[in-house]
């Protein structure tokens, strides 16, 4: 199991976030991110993002487009807050470079993290949405490293006129599908509970559905938090020694 988290005091408290989606058309998301890095969360130990931290990300050639969050980011490292990343659907291509300028680790999509004594597992949660087939073959198209690869030799400009694309794409076919198609699937979650071994809980975002599930799978009980999106409804998942809370942005 990855002992994150196990170097820090144990009464401070681990934050979640996903889904902020963070682009120049939402200015207020983005200042009201750099708020919460420089005031909540350096009251934290440890910040997770969940994914889709941004709209969208073209390669890490583009940083200076978001230079104040990486300085954000930097900051709150430097103030002694271990802060961790995971690839979302929106900016898997986040790579070393980033991550190097941040000062934050990438971690693995899904790993088990230790909370204060709970195991707990840790998702973007875009993989437990098989039901929707046609994302699923985009997502192992564009997951594959040589497309990747491919993607990134092109220009800036072009890699950015084709990820608008393939975002209009996908709004026009989401309008078309059922809800539920968009939500996790159980039986993909229940795999993936057992193939790591029962963790008491687990968080994850992408659905922007957030909510406490309890659940019960094969006598083991185990807490499903879902993590909120930042430009409609606003929250945070904190864990401490007492358990999980979502708190509003702004609050602590």
């Amino acid at each position: 199991m990855n002992q994150i988290g196990d170097q820090y005091a144990a009464n401070q408290a681990d934050l979640f976030i996903s889904d902020l989606h963070l682009c120049a058309s939402r200015p207020h998301i983005t200042k009201a991110f750099l708020t919460f890095l420089n005031s909540t969360a350096k009251e934290a130990r440890a910040l997770y993002l969940l994914g889709d931290v941004f709209e969208y990300w073209a390669g890490d050639d583009d940083l200076v487009s978001h230079q104040d969050v990486v300085d954000g980011l930097r900051d709150l490292a430097d103030s002694d807050v271990a802060v961790y990343l995971m690839h979302g659907n929106r900016d898997f291509l986040i790579g070393d470079a980033f991550c190097t300028a941040a000062k934050l680790k990438l971690l693995p999509d899904p790993c088990v993290i230790d909370l204060h004594g709970v195991r707990t597992l840790i998702s973007h949660g875009d993989a437990l949405c098989s039901d929707d087939l046609d994302y699923q073959a985009f997502r192992l198209k564009v997951r594959d490293k040589n497309w990747q690869t491919a993607f990134l030799q092109r220009s800036l400009t072009e890699r950015k006129e084709q990820i608008a694309a393939m975002r209009a794409r996908s709004e026009l076919e989401k309008s078309h599908k059922a809800s539920g198609i968009m939500d996790i699937n159980p039986q993909t979650l229940n795999q993936l509970l057992r193939d790591h071994d029962y963790p008491e809980r687990v968080i994850h975002g992408h659905t922007h559905r957030p909510m406490q599930h309890d659940l019960s799978l094969d006598g083991h009980a185990i807490t499903r938090w879902v993590l909120a999106d930042w430009y409609e409804q606003g929250s945070y998942l904190t864990s401490d020694a007492g358990g999980c809370h979502y708190q509003p942005i702004g609050q602590t």
